[in-house]
């Protein structure tokens, strides 16, 4: 090999990532700006109930001193960091360089490109991951230094995650049917006057998946609605979001139904039983599906649930035992989870007093303290070819946890 070509260099790589249009399927990512911070340990103000006056004083008077020290909090943790790489094999790289045909370039080329744009979509997803965390489970959990794993928690109010139980829930997955006091329409009032009592302002924005949508949609309470108003129910499924803001009046809905995989690969040989051992089970969840991949075979998986998952051990345990043998470090275990689950509702302003409630702050990494969304490449001598890496590190921040609010439904 004659060194890393040009397409490969980092000033190239890193004009190319920029030029590719972000993901338009990750609607969190693009809705607060970002920030620069000047180190990997973020401080930031948490305020609560924004909806003070200045007092009247006599002329002459001292101001007072602003009053609401106690409904501020300051917020600290470490930026959170993720990277990932991929290589480039000498074939792929001989294919670069002359004198080789114009066709054997492109080609070349368009794989490249293929897996730039792979690492630069799961760096993104990366980070929408972060902002829906703190949007719906208010707080994240991540790894540190020394793989230390860390929880951020974002200080709303406990009762800004209301939970309907019994027969009131919205759709109840043991009988498959709504709870037969289920009032979905009476909840979001609820949720909107709990809102404004707490905050001083309407709701702008809420959020839920399609099939929170349904619930809500086939409920025979928004039918009667909806016979009474100027909407049928032709306009509900086709025009669902200003429908709904109409008769209910809770901002702009967003229906979201985009997932992630987070993936581990086996460090011990496992057969027919219920529990694995991975290198990494920071991001798995209890009661989620997972798939174990038999990776000698395209596509050839069982898909299970998980019943519990165990930092201390990094072993993740299901419900049931499977039925394969899968073999460490070349087999893997790949757990699917919507952005939005099925069972919640989000609800948020998405500015008080004129200021915004949340922003991601990014991080300086590396020698030449870089920013954002950074790549960069990297010779390997045996086997021949290129290591190439993608970088990010920060972390979102809520200035106005009180303007969150979420509702579980099932």
């Amino acid at each position: 090999m004659k060194g890393i070509p040009a397409e490969l260099h980092h000033e190239t790589l890193n004009k190319v990532i920029q030029k590719m249009p972000a993901p338009d399927n990750l609607i969190f990512t693009g809705m607060f700006p970002s920030q620069q911070y000047e180190s990997d340990r973020i401080r930031w103000i948490l305020e609560y109930g924004t909806a003070g006056m200045t007092p009247f004083v006599a002329p002459g008077a001292p101001a007072p001193t602003l009053g609401d020290d106690g409904m501020y909090a300051e917020g600290a943790a470490s930026a959170a960091y993720w990277k990932e790489k991929t290589f480039l094999d000498e074939q792929i790289l001989n294919n670069l360089r002359e004198p080789l045909t114009p066709e054997q370039r492109r080609t070349a080329q368009r794989q490249v490109a293929r897996q730039q744009r792979r690492l630069r979509t799961r760096c993104a997803r990366r980070r929408e991951w972060m902002l829906a965390k703190a949007f719906f489970d208010h707080g994240i959990t991540y790894q540190t230094e020394k793989g230390t794993n860390f929880t951020v928690s974002y200080g709303v109010p406990s009762h800004h995650s209301q939970s309907l139980t019994g027969n009131d829930v919205w759709w109840d997955s043991t009988t498959g049917a709504p709870g037969s006091t289920a009032t979905p329409v009476q909840d979001i009032w609820d949720v909107k006057k709990d809102f404004a009592d707490d905050v001083g302002v309407p709701i702008t924005d809420t959020f839920m998946n399609s099939t929170a949508l349904s619930y809500l949609m086939f409920n025979s309470d928004l039918q009667t609605l909806l016979q009474k108003s100027s909407f049928g129910e032709g306009d509900l499924f086709s025009n669902p979001g200003p429908v709904l803001n109409r008769l209910l009046g809770f901002g702009n809905l967003t229906v979201y139904d985009d997932l992630f995989e987070v993936g581990a690969w086996l460090t011990s040989d496992a057969s027919a039983t219920n529990t694995v051992t991975v290198d990494d089970v920071t991001d798995f969840e209890a009661g989620e599906t997972c798939r174990l991949y038999d990776l000698s075979t395209p596509f050839n998986y069982e898909e299970l649930t998980i019943s519990s998952v165990s930092i201390a051990n990094s072993q993740i345990t299901f419900t049931d035992n499977f039925t394969g043998s899968y073999k460490s470090n070349k087999d893997r275990v790949v757990m699917r989870k919507k952005f939005i689950t099925d069972a919640k509702i989000g609800f948020m302003a998405r500015s008080i007093d004129g200021e915004q409630i949340a922003e991601f702050m990014e991080a300086p990494f590396g020698l030449q303290r870089t920013y954002g969304m950074y790549a960069d490449s990297k010779e390997e001598w045996d086997p021949d070819g290129i290591w190439m890496r993608i970088q990010n590190k920060g972390l979102p921040v809520v200035y106005h946890p009180d303007a969150l609010y979420t509702l579980t439904i099932k």
